[in-house]
């Protein structure tokens, strides 16, 4: 099995995914559409958002390209969570923990204000436990959304890579937007592997992660 490597695939998931190697990752975290045809307040939209056949069949790949005993992660909401947990069990995930993050804001309301975003940790096989447990519920930091309509913080990405992997270990993100997994992987000294279907996003991903450098290199200079 070839060594992976730091790098940022523009393309489909779930094509791309079938060129990883089996077993050559160690945790993957991920952002998918929520299958919600969702529009932001700017008119943006995110790219497969209402076409399941583009998303669901990823997590096939996810599971193959993760090693025995690991972790998946995956934010999703609740209006096409049966249409997810089909999706992750199929594969072969079980579910093995849920992570809230509380917001002092409502991003949306319906019956209820949602205040919170949520992920799902899947397993495959028996990962063994972290040292210290990652607390399921979290205080949420805001990105403000700059670079993409669903952008997830640094901030709320890196504590669970130094959580739930080592130095060294590859994260994988293959529904990778704006590139923040790659880039909090990048600053924890992880090896990141990013698939993003959308050109401009591939090439704002890059740019983050040419600035990483320039800041270890500023910082290895200092």
């Amino acid at each position: 099995m070839n060594k992976t490597t730091n790098q940022i695939i523009c393309g489909d998931s779930v094509e791309a995914l079938k060129d990883l190697a089996p077993g050559s990752v160690d945790l993957a975290i991920t952002d998918p559409p929520y299958l919600v045809n969702y529009i932001d307040r700017n008119e943006r939209r995110v790219a497969n958002d209402s076409n399941a056949d583009a998303v669901l069949p990823a997590f096939n790949g996810i599971h193959r390209a993760l090693k025995q005993d690991s972790l998946c992660i995956c934010f999703t909401g609740w209006t096409a969570l049966d249409a997810f947990t089909k999706a992750w069990t199929e594969a072969g995930f079980r579910i093995i923990g849920h992570i809230v993050w509380t917001k002092p804001y409502a991003s949306n309301s319906g019956q209820t204000a949602y205040h919170h975003e949520s992920a799902y940790v899947l397993a495959k096989g028996r990962p063994k436990r972290p040292a210290k447990p990652f607390a399921d519920v979290q205080q949420w930091v805001h990105s403000g959304n700059r670079f993409h309509p669903t952008e997830k913080s640094v901030e709320n990405i890196a504590p669970m890579i130094r959580a739930y992997s080592n130095p060294g270990d590859v994260v994988l993100d293959p529904f990778l937007g704006s590139g923040t997994t790659a880039v909090a992987a990048a600053l924890c000294d992880r090896t990141y592997v990013g698939i993003e279907l959308e050109q401009k996003y591939c090439d704002l991903a890059r740019r983050r992660l040419e600035g990483v450098e320039r800041y270890r290199d500023i910082k290895a200079a200092a």
